[in-house]
């Protein structure tokens, strides 16, 4: 367990969500599985909702029948959004669970261990292969006090990231632990763990304690209870404090989840939208502070405030107890259950109208609307600044704030107590015994495809450099999230033609061109390449179109692992300096790679062909990793053992 070396982990549960695990199911079929071999995995419908033709639904059909057929559990559009739906129904203190989703580590809240992982990793494991990763160092987070009044757990988030930024724990776990705990939640500790993805860690671990038992009985799973906790005196290669009584509402300004100041440097900004709930607040708590707010107020008219309900469960509770109706009665706008426009599946923001959100991330562009002003904030800041038209700090509400705007605005911090009685509804169904599995047949519509073949990694790389890129590139921009992309998920050809046109419009179809006539291409970046969502689409959709090798500063984990996984070779600069020396049309030769990969060597030279020099690059890949390369991507590896 030396941080920067393969270790391999026997996971117990699989996530999956629809954009993603349609192709997680046909790397599965290419796989030749019959049957999954963890002890349980459940497929969520909350991404790709919105079913304007055909595409979508035939999806959910095809992820349904393929789950009865697999021993999976579904659950269907609806139900919820999979991060806080997980938590309900499956998460289990000291499980390790693995998801086809960068926001899986949110479950860390309930004192698993929650790695994100991509679509076709996903269908390795469920195949019965261990969770494969470079081992992280662990970072101790301290926490001490307790959240004063209208400052809550995004607020904690938010200063973290502050401190460290998008990059500030790329390769850590972080172990939150200390006496402050006991006074978050466990949807609290969800919101903390969910947006340490934003910081680049591996996954974020709380202990399993008081407030996750509290949980587990509101959800009638006591039974799985056990207390697990940070060992006395524990050791960190990392380690801060954070003092929660200090902490004040913060806000990311557009457009990353980085730029954080306190609400009151940004307050007075005009505010057209106000959008609370998603996998980063979906707490109860987090619409009915909201609703309490706004008990016998009114939102200003010219905001779209907009209500994303998470769970199923959440929604029925928030309606028996009033703060739904109090929120609509308020001005507000009910969407269904799901991820929405967290990730541009409708609520797209006007042109350059500010919008403040209570999601993850606010990349340019995954709004819907590329010319987006998207903050990030909490519910408590969402509402007061729906309720005045511009940002405004809660604590900042009061009479005379109230006489401008013609409003009762003296409101008392809201406490929020859970409900007496917490309605659970149906569980979700459990999938056919094996034998009724067998006749299942698999719904496949007419945008299904099957995962192009990839061939094995070449000896001889010569590439031309497509695209010149700076830091920070986002799986958003590499292949986009919303409603135009979302319907194509399960079709590499037709979602590939997508791929970075928010930067080169021109991109796909020059490259497509290019690769059936085999002339290949790379790509030059900065630091942190990949960041954000663990989309597998970025990787495989431009190996379809021809990308055989990236060189960066520096890569993140999820996005490199699988272009590892798609027999695209990823290399890091030796020296950072050598990325001004490169330009958009360079040609790139890299030899005897078979020869670099089977000797374990890690020191690649790549010949810039048409200016006569040649830089160094390195690549610091396991064994395995190596044998994915040269197979041809996980999907062959995995093959090629099963053949074995």
């Amino acid at each position: 367990m030396v941080a920067g070396t393969e270790i391999q982990l026997r996971v117990d549960q699989l996530l999956m969500q629809d954009a993603l695990s349609t192709l997680t199911m046909q790397a599965l079929e290419a796989m030749g599985v019959e049957r999954i071999a963890i002890e349980a995995a459940c497929q969520y419908v909350d991404h790709s909702l919105l079913q304007t033709d055909f595409r979508s639904p035939d999806d959910h059909l095809f992820l349904q029948s393929s789950c009865a057929r697999l021993g999976i559990h579904f659950s269907g559009p609806g139900n919820g959004i999979s991060h806080p739906t997980h938590q309900e129904y499956f998460a289990i203190p000291g499980k390790l669970l693995a998801g086809t989703d960068s926001h899986t580590p949110a479950n860390g809240g309930m004192g698993m261990l929650a790695i994100g992982v991509g679509s076709v990793e996903g269908a390795s494991i469920l195949a019965g292969e261990p969770l494969s990763l470079s081992m992280p160092e662990v970072m101790g987070i301290y926490v001490t006090g307790s959240l004063p009044d209208w400052v809550s757990a995004k607020d904690v988030i938010l200063t973290l990231l502050k401190r460290y930024g998008v990059k500030g724990a790329l390769n850590r776990i972080i172990e939150y632990y200390g006496p402050g705990l006991a006074n978050l939640s466990a949807m609290d500790r969800h919101v903390i763990a969910n947006m340490g993805t934003e910081l680049g860690a591996t996954s974020s671990v709380f202990p399993s304690d008081a407030q996750t038992l509290a949980f587990l009985q509101q959800n009638g799973r006591a039974d799985g209870y056990i207390q697990l906790a940070a060992d006395e005196g524990a050791s960190y290669s990392h380690h801060d404090e954070i003092d929660l009584s200090s902490l004040v509402p913060m806000i990311a300004l557009p457009s990353s989840p980085d730029n954080v100041v306190t609400v009151r440097e940004a307050a007075g900004r005009p505010v057209h939208q106000a959008y609370i709930g998603s996998s980063a607040n979906p707490a109860y708590r987090d619409f009915a502070i909201a609703a309490m707010m706004l008990e016998g107020r009114k939102v200003a008219a010219h905001v779209s405030f907009d209500i994303n309900p998470s769970t199923r469960r959440i929604l029925t509770n928030l309606t028996a107890n009033g703060h739904l109706n109090r929120l609509l009665m308020a001005g507000g706008r009910l969407h269904q259950t799901g991820c929405n426009g967290c990730n541009g599946m409708g609520q797209a923001p006007a042109t350059g109208k500010n919008s403040l959100r209570t999601v993850p991330r606010n990349f340019p562009g995954r709004s819907g609307t590329l010319d987006d002003q998207v903050f990030l904030c909490s519910p408590e800041t969402a509402t007061a600044s729906a309720i005045t038209g511009v940002i405004t700090d809660p604590r900042d509400l009061g009479r005379d704030l109230g006489r401008e705007l013609g409003q009762d605005l003296e409101i008392p911090y809201p406490k929020i107590e859970p409900p007496a009685e917490w309605i659970l509804g149906e569980d979700i169904a459990s999938p056919p015994p094996l034998k009724t599995a067998r006749t299942t047949k698999i719904e496949r519509g007419p945008n299904i495809s099957t995962i192009p073949d990839i061939a094995p990694i070449s000896d001889h790389i010569e590439a031309h450099v497509a695209l010149y890129l700076g830091d920070n590139i986002s799986t958003d921009y590499i292949s986009p999230a919303g409603a135009r992309a979302l319907p194509f998920r399960s079709n590499i050809p037709k979602i590939a033609e997508l791929s970075f046109d928010n930067i080169d419009i021109d991109y796909a179809h020059t490259a497509r061109q290019d690769a059936l006539e085999n002339r290949y291409h790379a790509i030059v970046a900065g630091d942190n390449y990949g960041q954000g969502s663990s989309r597998e689409h970025a990787a495989i959709a431009p190996q379809y179109l021809g990308l055989r090798l990236a060189v960066v500063k520096s890569f993140a984990r999820l996005h490199w692992q699988n272009l590892i996984n798609s027999a695209i070779l990823p290399l890091v600069f030796d020296n950072p300096a050598d990325w001004q020396r490169l330009d958009k049309g360079d040609i790139l030769v890299v030899a005897n790679v078979h020869h670099l990969l089977a000797s374990g060597g890690s020191d690649f030279s790549i010949k810039i062909k048409n200016k006569g020099f040649s830089i160094s690059a390195s690549l610091t890949a396991s064994a395995r990793q190596r044998e994915i390369l040269v197979c041809g991507g996980y999907t062959n590896w995995i093959k090629s053992k099963k053949a074995s």
